[in-house]
């Protein structure tokens, strides 16, 4: 027997040295989507973590989802030749390309972006690390940027730089991405995550890339430049361009200011639900618990906000990749989000005026106006071969559970990620539709879902249509008697 979903948002859980051997408990604990991040470890520890990982979900029986998450371009300074130095604010301090690795020094360093130069100018702002330390460009030369210190402090080697506003041009997919993209396909990843794409046109070439090593899988545009917020126009074609997006709020953070951060955040949350696609909400959710037992209240506060907005996903990093309390950490954030859903439940979004692209979406909207209005309607079963209808339905929010049945591997990974719905194994043997509809009735009350009075809406395709995309066509309603 399947467990049930404890909250309809959903959580994407990093897998790292400190979760090797609780795959079982993190998924029992609520853990939907195991993130893989390309950024951190070698071949061989991906191949057991990913292997391990799927043997639980099948002794847990509940379906879980693989994401592999592409590095991008890291654009880091070099090595101090002391080990770190402390910038003083108002001081004079140089990025230089041409300094060597290691001989970085209190007045220059130099860094793994060879391009710098050619993307700064003077009046630029450069962030370093976590947006620490400050430096204003005060001019170029021949690859070489100097700067004043605006915000000083202790600096180490080996952090990242951003530019406040964005602009700096590195390619979104480097030759390691490329040779992850074939690792990836070995380990037969579920989602593809694409770091600092700054156009459609990145993920395209991500997708082709896939699909050249054999992959197939969804692909997830990270936001985290700030030229793919300025406009409303750049948001869209990077969600219109993706399957699902996540709000990679610590770089993103960086290049558009903290302030603006909240803002946009709401935003792209917004955007990606009007558009249809499935929206991760990340960094630092509870980063108080990579060491502490529980979280801070400013993070519980985080939490519940991004489910109010209605996200998909809840994204964990350290927390429990390197923590101290992976499985405590899943727990307390199934908390938070239970309390938020409870009220994200009585501010429910019609969408009335959202337009609809096709059939399948018609009855992905028709059920869930009548599952809103129809007294005693305790399920929704939804008979599917791509997912694309279930991920329809999960576009408006509400209360009342989603279960999407397909026979299709990959496919029940994919809305495994999606709020509000989850997977169910159908026998394929299972053709005939009155055979299919007592299967799923039996199913819900082995789960005791439902009980006798209760009302369940079915949707579902033609059967000669049952295995094509987009061929859902029929809402029926069904009394458990």
């Amino acid at each position: 027997m399947m467990p049930m979903q404890l909250c309809r948002t959903k959580i994407v859980a990093t897998a790292g040295p400190a979760t090797d051997g609780l795959e079982h408990q993190l998924i029992q604990a609520g853990v939907s989507v195991f993130r893989v991040n390309f950024s951190h470890g070698e071949a061989s520890e991906h191949r057991q973590r990913v292997t391990a990982i799927r043997a639980a979900a099948i002794d847990a029986k509940h379906h879980v989802a693989v994401l592999g998450d592409l590095q991008g371009p890291k654009i880091r300074i070099g090595q101090f030749a002391n080990g770190a130095i402390e910038l003083t604010t108002g001081a004079s301090f140089t990025i230089d390309a041409a300094v060597a690795e290691k001989a970085g020094s209190d007045t220059q360093v130099g860094t793994t972006y060879q391009h710098l130069g050619a993307d700064c100018q003077a009046g630029d702002l450069l962030v370093i690390g976590d947006g620490l330390i400050e430096l204003a460009v005060t001019g170029v030369s021949q690859g070489r940027v100097d700067c004043r210190v605006i915000t000083g402090g202790t600096l180490s080697g080996g952090k990242g730089i951003n530019k406040r506003g964005g602009g700096l041009s590195a390619a979104a997919l480097t030759p390691k991405d490329e040779a992850d993209i074939k690792l990836a396909a070995e380990l037969d990843v579920d989602y593809l995550a694409v770091s600092f794409p700054r156009s459609g046109a990145d993920l395209e070439y991500a997708r082709q890339l896939a699909n050249a090593a054999q992959l197939r899988c969804h692909i997830v545009a990270k936001i985290e430049r700030a030229e793919t917020v300025a406009t409303d126009e750049s948001l869209d074609e990077l969600i219109r361009a993706a399957d699902a997006v996540m709000i990679a709020r610590g770089d993103l953070g960086i290049e558009i200011g903290y302030p603006a951060l909240m803002g946009v955040q709401k935003r792209i949350t917004q955007r990606a639900r009007a558009l249809n696609r499935p929206v991760i909400t990340a960094t630092q959710m509870m980063e108080s618990m990579i060491e502490n037992p529980s979280p801070t209240r400013a993070e519980v506060l985080d939490v519940a906000n991004a489910v109010l907005d209605g996200t998909d996903a809840i994204m964990l990093s350290g927390e429990t990749a390197v923590g101290a309390h992976p499985v405590k950490v899943i727990e307390a954030v199934v908390s938070v989000m239970q309390g938020a859903e409870a009220t994200a439940a009585k501010t429910h979004i019609e969408r009335r005026n959202q337009p609809l692209e096709a059939i399948d979406h018609a009855i992905a909207l028709g059920v869930m106006s009548v599952a809103r209005r129809l007294e005693r309607v305790t399920a929704i079963v939804c008979f599917t071969s791509s997912g694309n209808t279930p991920r329809l339905m999960s576009r408006y929010l509400g209360p009342i559970p989603i279960y999407a049945m397909l026979e299709e591997t990959k496919t029940l990974a994919w809305v495994a990620l999606y709020r509000g719905v989850q997977p169910v194994f159908l026998n394929p043997e299972v053709r005939d539709y009155e055979a299919m509809n007592q299967a799923a009735i039996q199913w819900l009350e082995a789960q005791q879902a439902v009980t006798s009075g209760d009302r369940v809406i079915i949707s579902k395709g033609d059967l000669r249509e049952v295995r094509q995309s987009g061929g859902t066509n029929t809402l029926k309603v069904i009394e458990i008697d």
